[in-house]
């Protein structure tokens, strides 16, 4: 009988937010239906990512720059942080799994906090090691519980800030003081997917910790804020010879030739990064007043998203907003709990009229 590896069988399998064309499958719908569910910008991509992403049509026959020459180097003037400490992947979850592939062998362990990115688990199985989870407490990374799991077997620690699909944050102060106190046979992988989302308060400064030659890889994405997702663009800063370990474990010709153009335009498009971020806030005070006037329990919001938590089981809630073509995502380990999307202003104020609607109990309509 042919058998695949043991630690495949530890797998729970990514599972995507709904497509809107899954819900049209499922309902029939044919008017407007709201996405909410996986963190995508409500304002679309780019314009200048759009319009670079046109003139790369006649060059898809054409293999890609497999260094991302231009794209690191642009990464590089923007953060003044030297091209050899920079890589660029298909979306951050491929560097998450080049991590694991560079770091980890079966007799390994790493660690992560018990609600966190479902990709830590994925990633540490597949490379053939032991995920170790740490509960969380006050809704955020416990920070003391996960030094205090460290062993001789710990190569790996992930940590989301913000934390996906929690929200909350590790402050500067409680970061500065936890890097300093992991063994230095660890390394601290710190995914800032929501960064850009962050706004003014004490986040910590994690490229200092690269330029100060600690063991860290720090993640960030192009699929939020800059409206890629679909285009599959992530990058990395750490030490060189961490980014060298990880280059030895990635396929060729990753990061496609229009990803990595689409990517240039956008990270010179400040007023589209400014409107984005600007309609989060709006939509983030909106959504936070209205939840506490409905009477429901959420954590702070530091990214593009809100979990959420309902009186009871949260299903048929989210069952009873996709009849009226609105898609959240439900929330693995809290049945009470949906991680929602912070939108548009329109369809902020849809979202909460229909919310109003199945917590007074009427019947759904769509």
């Amino acid at each position: 009988m042919l058998k695949t590896r043991a630690s495949l069988e530890r797998i729970r399998p990514y599972k995507p937010g709904k497509l809107i064309e899954e819900l049209v499958r499922e309902y029939g719908f044919s008017g407007e239906i709201i996405k909410l569910a996986s963190n995508e910008n409500p304002l679309g991509a780019s314009p200048k990512a759009l319009a670079a992403l046109s003139h790369t049509l006649t060059e898809v026959h054409r293999y890609p720059d497999n260094s991302c020459y231009a794209l690191v180097n642009h990464i590089s003037e923007i953060h003044e942080t030297p091209a050899d400490c920079i890589t660029v992947g298909n979306g951050s979850v491929e560097l998450i799994l080049q991590a694991a592939l560079a770091y980890l062998d079966p007799k390994n362990e790493a660690i992560m906090s018990e609600t966190s990115f479902i990709m830590y688990p994925v990633a540490i199985n597949i490379a053939g090691a032991a995920p170790v989870s740490v509960p969380v407490k006050d809704w955020g990374h416990d920070l003391k519980a996960i030094l205090k799991s460290v062993t001789e077997k710990t190569r790996i620690i992930f940590l989301d800030n913000p934390n996906n699909p929690l929200g909350s944050v590790i402050t500067r102060k409680e970061m500065d003081k936890f890097i300093q106190k992991v063994p230095a046979h660890v390394l601290v992988v710190i995914d800032e997917a929501y960064y850009e989302y962050v706004g003014n308060m004490d986040y910590p400064r994690s490229l200092h910790y690269v330029h100060e030659g600690y063991n860290v890889l720090v993640l960030r994405t192009l699929s939020k804020i800059y409206g890629l997702a679909g285009l599959r663009v992530g990058y990395g800063f750490a030490r060189p010879e961490i980014i060298h370990a990880i280059h030895k474990v990635r396929l060729p010709f990753a990061v496609s030739r229009p990803a990595q153009i689409a990517a240039l335009a956008a990270l010179d498009d400040e007023e589209h990064r400014d409107a984005s971020r600007a309609i989060n806030e709006t939509g983030k005070l909106y959504l936070t007043k209205e939840f506490g006037r409905l009477g429901l329990e959420y954590i702070p919001p530091h990214g593009n998203f809100i979990f959420t938590r309902f009186p009871g089981e949260a299903e048929p809630i989210r069952k009873a907003l996709e009849r009226r073509g609105m898609i959240v995502r439900p929330v693995a380990d809290y049945k009470e709990a949906l991680r929602i999307t912070i939108g548009t202003s329109d369809q902020n104020r849809k979202l909460i009229a229909a919310l109003e609607e199945i917590l007074s109990g009427k019947e759904a309509k769509r």
